[in-house]
Parts: C-alpha cells; structure tokens; sequence
C-alpha cells in the first residue's frame, strides 16, 4: 500500500529530525552536554562506595575525544536517515524492489542510531561507568526512550513492501 510506504518514510524522515535536533543541540550547547559526559566517565556522582570506580577516566582529552566520537555518531545517524528517507521518497511510488532497496541508508542510520543509544549510554554508561547510580547525571530514561523508539521503527521499516495495488 502506498500509505504503508509513505508512512515507512515519514517515520524515517522523523528519527533524522530527532537526530538532527540532537545534533545541533550538542554542536552549538557543547559546554552543557559536555558536563553531562564528563561527570559520567569521572564517575563522581555514582554511589560513594561503588567499588566500580577504577573505571573512571579523568584525563579531560578523552573526555572531549568520547564527546566528538557521540556528536559524530549522532550527526551520522541522522545524515544518514536523511539519505535514507528521500531514497524512500523518491521510490515510493515505484515497484516494491526498487521502495525495498532504498530503504537500506535510513536501515544503516537507524541501526547506528539504536547502537548510540542503546550501546553508548545504556552499556557503556550506564553500565560500565555505573551512570545509573547517579541522581545528578544519569541519562538512562532518556536513552531508553530513545532506543526503544528507533528499533520500533527499524522493525517497522525492514519490513518488506510488495507491490502497489492498481
């Protein structure tokens, strides 16, 4: 069905604007978000006797290098849904292999999108740097609501089109 398709499309086009807006967000407020990486991987607000606290990294160069590598990621994913979505577009209307075959950029954004959020700060944050046992610096909520939305829509997306009905 052609609204299936554009429908696929929109959802695409509209985890590319989150990521857009995510992006920007961290270019242009750098020194906010930035605090909120920094105090995760120096682990200062984490339970005072978590035994977990050799993890920490304190060297402010890493901090920024772990900054940019996030930014990056989030600028790639929605770069690439955004790719991945006027392919769609552009193919909406056309036969069901050529629809299937455009989705395969905003496939590869929404998947480093999810790896983002559900690697990056559920895993590594959360997880290895304890982010969780924070009440200041603790993003966990956000990047759940975050990555279960993208696989919701990766799900969606994958699955496969037929043809168009005449």
């Amino acid at each position: 069905m052609l609204v299936t398709r554009l429908s696929k499309t929109a959802f695409v086009a509209a985890i590319a604007f989150f990521a857009t807006l995510v992006s920007f967000g961290n270019i242009t407020d750098y020194g906010t978000n930035f605090a909120f990486v920094q105090h995760v991987l120096m682990m200062d607000t984490i339970f005072p006797d978590a035994t977990i606290k050799y993890r920490a990294i304190d060297n402010p160069v890493l901090h920024h290098a772990a900054y940019i590598l996030i930014i990056a990621a989030e600028t790639l994913t929605a770069i690439l849904c955004w790719i991945g979505a006027i392919a769609m577009l552009k193919h909406v209307s056309g036969r069901a292999v050529e629809f299937n075959g455009a989705k395969q950029w905003g496939i590869v954004g929404l998947t480093i999108g999810f790896l983002v959020w559900q690697v990056g700060f559920m895993s590594v944050g959360g997880e290895w740097f304890g982010m969780w046992m924070s009440q200041t610096w603790n993003g966990i909520e956000s990047a759940f609501r975050f990555f279960i939305t993208i696989i919701a829509v990766l799900i969606y997306v994958v699955m496969p089109d037929g043809e168009l009905q005449n």
